[in-house]
């Protein structure tokens, strides 16, 4: 933390020179954290974990377009459905309430 601390700070330290350097040094600071991390044991744990997520991505069968594009029009269709249910019943307990306050009667 020290170390990505240290290449902000110099980030804003050297406000007078060119951005490409001050991002330079935030970025060489980044990846000198990064490699003092994988040192420690929860980098390494860090590190085992992007592997294993990596081989699970690559076990994921993803859809074919058809098949993306069927799943979403049911989704779209049911938040449809749903929000016109919703409303039907709202409307439905707007009117009983109103008959039992008196307030739909003038």
């Amino acid at each position: 933390m020290l170390i990505l601390a240290g290449g902000v700070g110099g980030y804003y330290y050297l406000a007078a020179k060119p951005d490409s350097i001050r991002v330079a040094i935030v970025l060489v600071c980044a990846i000198a954290a990064a490699l003092v991390a994988l040192q420690t044991a929860p980098g390494r744990a860090v590190w085992e974990f992007a592997k294993g997520s990596r081989a699970e991505l690559r076990k994921v069968v993803w859809p074919t377009r058809k098949e993306a594009v069927q799943v979403t029009l049911v989704v779209i269709a049911m938040v449809i459905t749903t929000a016109l249910f919703l409303w039907v019943v709202d409307l439905g307990l707007t009117v009983a309430i109103k008959a039992l306050t008196g307030q739909g009667s003038s």
